[in-house]
């Protein structure tokens, strides 16, 4: 996320997890002082960013910070190689990789080189782009924020929608709502609604419905909006392109030219400096290099995601998956920073069911990866 950007999430769906539920966002704004409410009040990603750094000094201050360039399988396990060279074993691993293996570039987009095309998970800093034209491409937070944060940085950008409206969400007024509208539309860690209400605190239930059904939810739930917060800052002050799809891309003298089409037919070009795609995350278990030919050929998949079962394990006994892989198994939350208090709660009974069944034996300790 670039800075200056707000989280879509509300304070109170924001927290990391820790037994004793102690250490949540609010308490940490407390101890700092940073203005906090549970909905009014947006989480910026530097306020979020030093909570996660403080939760980690406070909770695990053992963790060790290196990057996990192989996993093979062992007889009794697992062996990890570390990015200096150390080998770890270990009988159980726990994919904790987010979403950056995951970036969506559509293929008819592709060709452009790397200096005129860029996902937007890739961008912190926007000041290189000051003074020149960016196209940003997409209809979710990410696009939408992104494009806002570049007309901040006194960059010359549009957006490129393919709907023909932005979706925002609702900005809190801070009313107090009836009983009747708490019923009909109850308040959930991911918004408003009966569904949205299902999918934060029943996941567990989500995994028992039907294959089929559970895909369609993931897919078509929780689609792209940008949070309250940014819709001041796009609409009236960024050139929009509603109902417009890139067709293709080219490089015409030394910059990139988008084929763009609408709905109705209309066909236009676009001349940019640079293309930034704000066009979300697939999971795609072989774009995991660093998993051996034999551990990916044995983890059984649907579209390319992990079958997981009740406990987050992979066909693959003693390798977990969590966060944005889970989703079709566990459904929307797991796409969302609440759905880890669920993921965390779930593998901490698993792991230590599986401890006390070896306690009598020496065994490799857990391992819990965290791999860009």
């Amino acid at each position: 996320m670039p800075k200056g950007m707000m989280l879509k999430s509300d304070g109170f769906a924001s927290n990391l997890y820790d037994p004793g539920n102690e250490f949540t966002l609010k308490n940490f704004c407390a101890e700092r002082g940073i203005p906090y409410t549970d909905t009014t009040i947006p989480v910026g990603l530097d306020t979020f960013s030093d909570y996660g750094v403080a939760f980690q000094e406070r909770m695990v201050p053992e963790l060790e910070d290196r990057y996990v360039v192989s996993v093979s399988r062992l007889s009794d396990g697992f062996s990890l190689e570390l990015d200096n060279g150390e080998t770890v074993k270990a009988r159980r691993v726990i994919l904790a990789i987010g979403i950056s293996h995951f970036e969506y570039i559509p293929a008819n987009l592709a060709n452009l080189p790397p200096e005129l095309l860029s996902h937007s998970f890739k961008h912190h800093e926007l000041e290189p782009f000051k003074g020149q034209n960016v196209t940003v491409i997409g209809g979710g937070a990410s696009a939408i924020g992104l494009a806002g944060l570049l007309k901040d940085a006194d960059c010359d950008s549009q957006l490129v929608v393919r709907e023909s409206n932005l979706e925002f969400h609702s900005s809190p007024n801070g009313n107090h709502r009836s009983k009747w509208k708490q019923i009909r539309h109850p308040q959930s860690g991911l918004g408003p609604g009966m569904r949205s209400r299902f999918f934060a605190n029943a996941p567990n239930a989500f995994h028992y419905l039907p294959e089929r059904l559970r895909i369609e939810a993931v897919k078509r739930s929780l689609g792209p909006s940008g949070g309250w917060t940014t819709k001041e800052k796009v609409v009236g002050r960024v050139p929009l392109f509603l109902g417009y799809s890139a067709e293709r891309a080219e490089v015409r003298n030394g910059k990139a030219c988008l084929h763009l089409r609408a709905k109705d037919g209309t066909a236009r070009e676009l001349l940019t400096d640079h293309v930034i795609l704000g066009t979300g995350y697939r999971v795609d278990l072989g774009r995991l290099k660093f998993l051996s030919p034999e551990i990916l050929s044995g983890i059984k998949a649907v579209e390319r995601t992990p079958i997981l079962s009740s406990t987050f394990e992979s066909s693959v006994p003693g390798l977990y998956f969590v966060g944005i892989a889970a989703a079709n198994s566990f459904g929307p939350v797991m796409r969302f920073a609440f759905g880890a208090g669920f993921a965390a709660r779930r593998l901490t009974e698993t792991m230590m069911k599986s401890v006390s069944r070896n306690r009598a034996s020496v065994a490799a300790p857990s391992v819990v990866t965290m791999s860009k």
